[in-house]
């Protein structure tokens, strides 16, 4: 087997903990991505930890039908840098990226064409292969990026995949400042004026609704059924009134989701600027026309930031997930 390395790049995974450390935020818009440095710089990386030549830099993504945008055209054009595509799914899901990426990773262990595999990802999905590629005679090294205050030591990479692989390093903050920059610039007057039009769209849609004879909607009839009391179907709840916060009047597991709720409203508010700072009045109009849905490319930022900050785990939840499509919405409304 030559004494050679292969690094497995999950550019999903890659990009959203770059861009967040940059921008603050998964949004792809919300900065800019320098693939040629960055990819150079994990090369180097690995060199330097290794002493080893590098067989080639395996980057997997996905696109509309697996076909190749011309940003991935741009990354295949790299020296030394294979792409490999997954497919979106309607629903914009990945699909095929970690099969690839396991295939890949497995087939090169197999035909002994490295030693030591890098492998750049977080998906617990991958531990299988990374046994089987340990088992053919391949080290696997997990290569992230540093986050002092997780167990792990490295951002969102599953405990098993860490259990799994032979040793973790990480990539330099100086490689990450370099190729990743923040692009927007929260414009409040751009903000304003974008909502201003957004709203003036709305009134006369509004004004068009009412104009339409009246239907009597469910909300209407249930106004003339009587209701029972609230007391008569809402069990007590049991406030600790406190000299302190807001959030320290809850006992237990009450206190806990106020402060993730908290911190979810605080996600949702901020890709809702970031989004606005850049987006065209027409694009707000195509928002507003869907209210209360989201595009598919905002709604996987809300869930990715969201991931950042509380975990994957608790983005899952779908009081989580409400609040942060409603504070969305709720900083959008305040403009306008």
């Amino acid at each position: 087997m030559p004494s050679q390395t292969a690094i497995f790049i999950d550019a999903g995974f890659l990009l959203s903990l770059g861009g967040h450390r940059a921008a603050g935020t998964t949004l792809r818009s919300a900065f800019t991505t320098h693939y040629e440095s960055l990819v150079r710089g994990i090369v180097q990386t690995v060199k330097k930890n290794t002493g080893l030549t590098n067989l080639r830099v395996y980057w997997y993504d996905a696109s509309k039908d697996g076909l190749f945008t011309e940003q991935h055209k741009r990354i295949g054009l790299i020296p030394g840098v294979k792409v490999r595509l997954g497919r979106i799914s309607y629903n914009g899901e990945q699909k095929g990226v970690d099969l690839r990426l396991a295939l890949d990773l497995v087939g090169v262990a197999r035909n002994r064409a490295a030693t030591i595999a890098y492998l750049v990802s977080g998906d617990d999905d991958l531990a299988e292969a990374v046994e089987e590629a340990q088992d053919l005679g391949m080290k696997v090294v997990l290569l992230g990026i540093a986050k002092p205050e997780s167990r792990l030591g490295v951002a969102s990479v599953a405990e098993h995949l860490a259990l799994t692989a032979d040793s973790i390093e990480t990539i330099s903050d100086q490689l990450l400042d370099s190729a990743f920059t923040r692009v927007i610039e929260w414009d409040q007057n751009h903000s304003k004026k974008s909502a201003m039009i957004a709203k003036a769209a709305s009134n006369t849609a509004e004004n068009l609704e009412d104009r339409k004879p009246a239907v009597p909607t469910p909300a209407i009839m249930a106004q003339k059924i009587p209701q029972p009391s609230p007391t008569e179907s809402l069990p007590p709840v049991e406030i600790i009134y406190t000299s302190g916060s807001a959030m320290e009047g809850y006992q237990g597991s009450a206190a806990y989701e106020q402060k993730e709720l908290a911190a979810a409203e605080d996600i949702g508010g901020k890709v809702a600027e970031s989004w606005l700072a850049l987006t065209t009045q027409a694009e707000v109009l195509e928002l507003l026309a869907d209210k209360p849905q989201l595009p598919l490319e905002i709604d996987r930022t809300l869930l990715k930031d969201c991931a950042q900050v509380l975990g994957e785990w608790k983005t899952d939840q779908q009081k989580i997930r409400r609040a942060l499509r409603g504070a969305f919405w709720d900083y959008l409304d305040r403009l306008m």
